[in-house]
């Protein structure tokens, strides 16, 4: 295991991961010791347009994935049009590889609700959500009962400390399914129906939740918004770069020394997170990472130095996701890691639409005809021409996403592809796991 050097741990900083160390960080009187809920009595001091005028002067973008500039999401919501406004935190992290936000909900809960509080206020909602998924039972039991804390301090509720706004926060469990991490299926399975992707437009800044006004943000996202309000918009810049300002967290997982959660600002490189996690495990050298979760074409280790921001990112021909990083050496398998994920997609496809439906059906079919040493050289014609038909067609990124490995495994692996084919690796599926496949 390496030992970072000291400009290296400069990299680290840590903002929204500052008191996941602090003894009982989930309960409210420790966060009001950190400066929890100062944030909230300055904003509402504030004109919720001086609010939103701050989250844009701070290039907050968006942490779930897209990284669509919040401020100009929350402008987006018509003012004085007599309907009622909501707040949804998109909670329903289920992407493999995907695990910052649960952590965040499970050490230090008061900052999502601070964060859900005044951005509420901003938008003019009074009342907001926090969908989050059915099977994260310790992350919800932590962030209901710090909403629990909030009411019982007077932060949420009836006239919150005297500033006549009103505010109910619910929390809902979802049942587990990966498509209501899509903003508009996350919405439908909110108001009771089956989740799937809704038909933009209209978007949720119009006809989002109840066909109200609607902003939907990622959990890091609002937990983002106290720290900006506390420290200002020039402070938030002081971190990150010119386009992908303030701090980050990356997860890192794989074949490194020390897999977790690191928060450095937006601009950090790969060589330097895999340095902070004390270098690759022994015997393991980098082959293949993802950026930012299993649907982010894959990228390589000639790509150790690409800025994991978002322009820097998208220029090596990747997208920075939700910073799910990765990490898969010379003694695993690109085509199997992307059978693996492929896998994941058939299942999770809600069957809206025919290109994800029975694209990722077909495609998941020909990764175990040749992983079980049955494939044939068109088997790869036809990953890329399935593709093809998926990519831009989908009712929904899930499609998009789910193509990513596939066209950017064959890009760096084919070669990796033609040994199973010609036979000079050995089947990792036996007979029996193709069933289905041909």
């Amino acid at each position: 295991m390496t030992t970072p050097r000291p400009e290296t741990l400069a990299k680290l900083t840590p903002v929204l991961t500052k008191r996941w160390l602090s003894p009982d960080a989930w309960r409210i009187g420790t966060y009001e010791k950190l400066d929890g809920y100062a944030a909230l009595r300055k904003a509402l001091k504030a004109h919720p347009d001086d609010l939103i005028q701050l989250i844009k002067d701070s290039g907050l973008r968006g942490r779930g994935g897209a990284g669509f500039p919040t401020g100009l999401k929350w402008g987006f919501i018509p003012q004085g049009d007599g309907k009622p406004h909501y707040l949804v935190v998109n909670a329903d992290e289920g992407e493999p590889g995907t695990c910052k936000d649960l952590p965040l909900m499970t050490h230090d809960p008061h900052s999502l609700v601070e964060g859900v509080i005044i951005a509420s206020y901003a938008i003019r909602a009074n009342r907001a959500y926090i969908y989050i998924r059915g099977e994260a039972v310790h992350a919800a039991r932590r962030l209901r009962n710090a909403v629990q804390e909030a009411y019982a301090k007077g932060y949420l509720g009836k006239n919150i400390l005297g500033s006549r706004f009103d505010l109910d926060l619910v929390v809902h469990s979802g049942a587990g399914a990966y498509i209501c991490g899509e903003e508009t299926a996350l919405l439908d399975s909110l108001e009771g129906f089956r989740g799937q992707p809704r038909l933009r437009p209209p978007f949720p800044a119009t006809h989002g939740l109840y066909a109200s006004p609607t902003v939907v943000n990622n959990v890091g996202t609002i937990a983002s918004v106290p720290y900006i309000v506390l420290g200002g918009a020039d402070w938030w810049k002081t971190m990150g770069t010119e386009k992908s300002s303030g701090p980050m967290i990356y997860s890192l997982s794989g074949r490194i020394a020390n897999p977790g959660q690191y928060e450095c600002s937006m601009g950090v490189t790969l060589r330097e997170l895999i340095e902070l996690a004390g270098g690759m495990q022994p015997g393991h050298n980098l082959r293949f990472w993802t950026p930012g979760g299993s649907s982010t074409p894959l990228l390589t280790a000639e790509h150790l130095d690409v800025p994991l921001d978002f322009e820097g990112v998208a220029a090596a021909g990747s997208i920075l996701g939700t910073t799910a990083t990765q990490i898969f050496s010379d003694q695993d398998c690109p085509v199997y890691a992307t059978y693996r994920w492929m896998e994941f997609y058939h299942h999770e496809s809600c069957g809206k639409c025919t290109p994800c439906r029975e694209g990722n059906y077909w495609m998941a079919r020909i990764y175990r005809r040749i992983l079980s040493g049955h494939g044939t050289y068109e088997d790869l014609d036809t990953l890329l021409d399935t593709c093809d038909n998926v990519l831009g067609r989908a009712f929904c990124g899930l499609g998009d996403g789910a193509t990513s490995s596939v066209t950017s495994s064959l890009k760096y692996f084919k070669q990796d592809y033609l040994d199973y084919i010609e036979g000079r690796t050995a089947p990792k599926l036996s007979d029996k796991q193709l069933v289905g496949a041909h």
